[in-house]
Order: C-alpha cells, then sequence, then structure tokens
C-alpha cells in the first residue's frame, strides 16, 4: 500500500483503559485491530498502550485477571483513547475523568465501546454530542446526562474528535470504521478479511433489539384489542376496528393505547408486522415481495419502507445478515404467529 496517503508518518499511540469488571471481549476487539501488527500494509500502523489508574491485577468479567503495562500517563501522550465497555452503576475515580478531559482538551480522539460512553459521559466529554450505547442502557445514559443527545438506534457514532459505539460487536464496526477513516477502505478491509467480519454492515440497533411488545392481557381493555390485533395481522385492520374490540371510542382508546405501550395503535400495528415477517426472512427462501404480503402489507414499496422505518436496513440486507437454515413456509408462517 501506498503510505504516501497515510494520515501520519509514525506509529500513531493508541491507549487501552482497563479497570476492575471490563469486558474482555471489547478490550480483544482493541487488540485484535490496533494491537497487531499489519506488515501486509506496509503503513506506520498503531502503537497500543494498554493502561490504568493504579496497579493491577484487574479483575475482569469471566473470572480472569488482567495487567496494565503502562499508567493514566499515556493518556497525556496518546492520539486516540479507547474506554471499553464500563459498570454503568459504578463511579469513575476522579484521576481517570483529570485524564480524559486532559486528552481532549489537547485533541486527543476519544472512544468508547458499549457502555464505555458512561465513563465518557461522566467526565463531561458528551456534553451537547450525539451518542450511542446499548440499546439496554440508551435510557439510563439519556437520564442519567440530560445533556447528552443519546441515539440507541445507531450500531456508532462519529461526532469528530468523540466517538460512541453500541453493544460489544458494534465496537468491530467502529474500530474499523476509525481504521477506514485513518487510512482508508482497502486497509479496514484487509483488517475485516483477517478478522472474517464484514467490513461494514448496514442499519442499526434495531435488528438486534428483542422486540418491545407489552404482552397482551385480558383483563383489560387495551389488552384484549392488542391480543386480537395479533391474530388478526394478515387482515385488513382499522383503528375503528381495534377501539370496537376495546368497547372504547377512538379518542379514548388512542389516549389509553399510547400510555400503555408508547405508540399509536397503527404504528404499533405496522411494527408487529414487521416483527411477524423476521422468521420469514430468517428462515424461509420466500420473495421479500410475498413475506409483506403474508403479515398484512398490501404493496411491497409499502412493506420494504416501513421495514427501513423499524429495522433501519432493506428486507433484503437483514435476510443476508440473519439468515439461517431454511423451514417450510408453513412452519416459519407457524413460527411468527401468523399461520391461519
Amino acid at each position: 500500500m501506498d503510505t504516501d496517503n497515510a494520515p501520519f508518518g509514525r506509529s500513531h499511540v493508541i491507549a487501552a483503559l482497563v479497570y476492575d469488571g471490563m469486558a474482555p471481549f471489547e478490550l480483544g476487539i482493541v487488540v485484535e485491530i490496533f494491537g497487531l501488527r499489519r506488515a501486509e500494509l506496509d503503513l506506520p500502523w498503531y502503537e497500543l498502550r494498554v493502561c490504568a489508574a493504579r496497579r493491577g491485577p484487574f479483575r475482569i468479567a469471566g473470572g480472569m485477571t488482567v495487567e496494565a503495562d503502562h499508567g493514566l500517563e499515556v493518556l497525556d501522550l496518546a492520539d486516540t483513547v479507547i474506554v471499553p465497555g464500563a459498570d454503568v452503576l459504578g463511579t469513575t475515580p476522579e484521576k481517570v475523568r483529570d485524564a480524559l478531559r486532559r486528552a481532549h482538551q489537547r485533541g486527543a480522539r476519544i472512544v468508547s465501546i458499549c457502555s464505555g460512553a458512561f465513563t465518557l459521559a461522566d467526565a463531561g466529554l458528551l456534553d451537547g454530542l450525539d451518542a450511542t450505547t446499548h440499546w439496554k442502557f440508551a435510557p439510563l445514559l439519556a437520564s442519567r446526562y440530560p445533556a447528552v443527545r443519546v441515539d440507541p438506534s445507531v450500531l456508532y457514532v462519529d461526532s469528530g474528535q468523540v466517538l460512541t459505539s453500541a453493544g460489544s460487536t458494534a465496537g468491530i464496526d467502529l474500530c474499523l470504521h476509525i481504521v477506514r477513516t485513518d487510512f482508508g477502505a482497502v486497509a479496514a478491509n484487509t483488517v475485516a478479511r483477517h478478522m472474517v467480519a464484514p467490513p461494514h454492515r448496514e442499519g442499526g440497533q434495531a435488528q438486534y433489539i428483542d422486540a418491545a411488545v407489552p404482552a397482551p392481557r385480558q383483563d383489560d381493555a387495551v389488552g384484549r384489542a392488542m391480543g386480537w390485533a395479533l391474530e388478526h395481522l394478515t387482515d385488513t385492520v382499522t383503528l375503528d376496528d381495534l377501539a370496537g374490540q376495546a368497547n372504547m371510542s377512538q379518542r379514548s382508546f388512542v389516549r389509553h393505547f399510547q400510555k400503555r405501550a408508547g405508540t399509536s395503535p397503527i404504528r404499533w400495528l405496522v411494527d408487529q408486522r414487521i416483527r411477524a415477517g423476521l422468521p420469514l426472512l430468517e428462515g424461509t427462501d420466500i420473495p421479500v415481495e410475498r413475506v409483506g404480503a403474508a403479515v398484512g402489507f398490501d404493496s411491497p414499496a409499502t412493506f420494504r419502507h416501513h421495514f427501513h422505518r423499524v429495522m433501519g436496513t432493506s428486507p433484503t440486507a437483514y435476510r443476508r445478515a440473519f439468515a439461517h437454515g431454511k423451514q417450510s413456509a408453513p412452519a416459519a408462517l407457524h413460527v411468527a404467529g401468523i399461520a391461519r
């Protein structure tokens, strides 16, 4: 590779912070992508230095221990600082916060993987910025740090000097993005190929979030309407139909439904149809057009539009990412809950 296109003519120092309770997988991502020599690229590759606020060893998740070769002084000279997943219920030591602030003030690139965003937010480095973290922790991050604009739907956010990623494997996406930014697509693709990982994934966290479907209950009117709707996903269902199942006026039903589900009745219904189509995309080779019709959409265009809104990617891209052993159409329809 032509080194004239390299962004720096020396090794770029990356400091990875370790601490008690951290996730070894996330540190492993950093080591794999930035800590291994890439002789085939003929580039002034990164120099990884693992550091900590005190002498180890540190007990990390999974019953293991790890020691860091460096102290926090490394953060005063690193070009990039990476914070793997943190304990969202813990507190960041003041000297760590100070070291992160100093690194940020002198222009170092600051990166978090998964819940490491809490450490950056604790240091005030995410104030006024878009950021993300694991979807499970996103509400907590938003409520604890209201100055941070939390987006739980994306795999990572590049805000320029500060970058954050979603759940653990999204750290791979972000780190490859950093390589792509520093050295270009060829370098990022080479690293991804050695890792047997996609160099770029479409979509966002919506593909991985458990469907937040309030369990229909028979002891309340809205619950009865929701249960009925789930049994009639392939039918034409109107707001009047749903309100009728609850024995309410439309206005009253919408108000009670919004309070119960956090969204409108029709939007909820569309979302359930999308979720019902996932087993068909994952487990059959039924054409996308027929999948949409099978879950109640009146046209392929409507299905694709709503699928992208809910899942952050296209039905075809989702199928490529998540397809597994093929089932018969009737079996898949049964799994989807729409067998009639």
